[in-house]
């Protein structure tokens, strides 16, 4: 059986207590280096795959220090203290001696409790009535996701900025895999920076911070299969090279599945 794309990007060999190696190739490029989602997925297999984790991934926050190049790196996934029913995690990424990549990671073994969903998932229409995207160049990690815009698309070939950052867009993995927490923290780096939706053009940009808020149970991930997620991302403020933005992505059944926020640099 033919390894999906993903599993392929996020392997990593045990080398020696918290240390593991893995290859970085082509598949998920970007402008400069990978796509930061599949990094943060990379860093967080690290303690999936730990002996010592307890529990499942309650929140990730990945700083983007340097680009990667092509070939091997190292991860050092460190257990920083483990209670009961919880765990905290330390990850740093190196290539060729240089750290590339942190990460601070929580864990916990969670337990049914009282629950309440606030923020409900958008109205929109379903995913087999809206075209996808296609990728502009390959290899590019666009290639891996089957996005589909159903608000504030991105078409450069247009060029007419909007007065809104806000877009919502249907997503899966191409070709189809099941959901795990892996492939939620990569497709929670899915969107484009907001900049290119506000101006409809490409800039040079780049994620140098991103939080991720688990939500989903693992029942809640099964469930969602391999069909199509509902996201919504919008920036908050721009100013001076940064700016901020906040999404969600909900199952088809309208459960709150992750939420990202995360500090992008941008040139224009």
């Amino acid at each position: 059986m033919t390894k999906h794309n993903f599993d392929e990007a996020i392997q990593l060999a045990p080398v020696e207590g918290n240390l593991f190696a893995g290859v970085l190739t082509e598949s998920y490029n970007n402008m400069v280096g990978p796509f930061g989602g599949i990094t943060a997925a990379t860093l967080l297999q690290a303690v999936m795959i730990h002996p010592e984790r307890l529990g499942t991934p309650v929140s990730l926050t990945v700083n983007f220090a340097g680009p990667l190049s092509l070939g091997e790196f190292t991860i050092e996934a460190t257990p920083m203290r483990t209670n009961n029913s919880t765990q905290h995690w330390f990850i740093v990424q190196r290539q060729d001696g240089v750290v590339t990549t942190t990460a601070s990671a929580f864990f916990a073994l969670r337990k049914d409790t009282w629950a309440e969903q606030e923020l409900a998932m958008p109205s929109a229409p379903s995913a087999e009535t809206v075209a996808p995207v296609a990728a502009r160049f390959t290899p590019h990690w666009v290639e891996n996701y089957d996005i589909r815009f159903v608000e504030g698309g991105f078409d450069p070939a247009k060029a007419e900025p909007r007065d809104s950052s806000r877009s919502v867009m249907w997503v899966r993995e191409k070709p189809e895999r099941l959901l795990d927490f892996q492939s939620l923290t990569a497709i929670g780096d899915s969107f484009f920076p907001r900049m290119f939706i506000r101006h409809q053009t490409p800039m040079p940009a780049g994620t140098v911070s991103i939080t991720l808020q688990f939500h989903a149970t693992q029942t809640e991930l099964q469930e969602a299969g391999s069909a199509f997620l509902l996201a919504s991302a919008q920036a908050n403020r721009a100013q001076q090279n940064y700016a901020d933005q906040t999404a969600h992505f909900w199952s088809p059944t309208g459960k709150l599945l992750l939420t990202s926020h995360q500090m992008v640099y941008f040139k224009h």
